[in-house]
């Protein structure tokens, strides 16, 4: 039996002073796709900023891809997110640079010195994406599809663990989001587990993978025809 990349028991997540939601628990195993539904609001995103580090998990225990949340040090969320790929709704593509160098500036952020394997580690995640021809091209210069496929390739970087996507297609058209949901299965397939949360449905009827919903501050698994 493999050990859950992600593991919340007896879990409780806040927004500030507001507990959120509940009673939470949550195994992802590696190779494993889990999507999170439930209405804005209903804690999805203060989920996601808990197992990104972003919010302290006050009660309960939560391990996740080898760090422990409930005990987690400030000194410790950098080389968490390293392990981490994150994919936001709003993509957070730095706008005064290339692709190329968007993708450059988390390298070197993360502690890649050599200007050659920075460079090298930019193609294979852009080419992995679709995008390998648009580096030179500035993120305004880009469809948010294009800009979202960017984001995808940045999360993919320091090979994560885990990615967790964060409403990946909310400011996408459906074709788009299609083609966006369709990188994500590659990258699956390619063994990457993925934790997405998502207002989109129809996509869920498209891609069917288990499905968490949080509503009225608890977490329960639903099946697609329940939805």
């Amino acid at each position: 039996m493999s050990t859950p990349i992600l593991h919340i028991q007896d879990a409780q997540i806040f927004q500030e002073q507001n507990m959120v939601l509940q009673d939470v628990n949550l195994s992802l195993n590696k190779g494993e796709f889990i999507y999170l539904i439930g209405k804005t609001g209903s804690g999805k995103s203060s989920l996601m900023k808990t197992l990104f580090g972003e919010l302290p998990l006050r009660v309960g225990n939560g391990q996740i891809v080898g760090y422990n949340l409930a005990g987690l040090k400030e000194a410790d969320i950098p080389f968490l997110r390293r392990k981490i790929g994150m994919v936001f709704q709003d993509f957070k593509l730095l706008p005064d640079r290339s692709v190329e160098k968007n993708l450059h500036f988390v390298l070197q952020a993360t502690g890649w010195k050599d200007p050659q394997e920075i460079n090298a580690k930019a193609q294979e995640v852009l080419d992995k994406v679709g995008m390998k021809t648009k580096g030179f091209k500035f993120p305004h210069e880009l469809s948010g599809g294009e800009q979202q496929r960017v984001a995808i390739a940045r999360a993919l970087l320091n090979d994560p663990e885990l990615i967790l996507a964060d409403e990946p297609t909310g400011n996408l058209d459906p074709q788009t989001s299609v083609e966006v949901m369709k990188v994500l299965m590659d990258i699956h397939e390619s063994g990457r587990s993925i934790l997405m949360s998502t207002h989109d449905y129809a996509l869920l009827l498209k891609f069917p993978f288990k499905t968490l919903k949080c509503d009225g501050g608890q977490i329960f698994e639903v099946v697609q025809k329940a939805l």
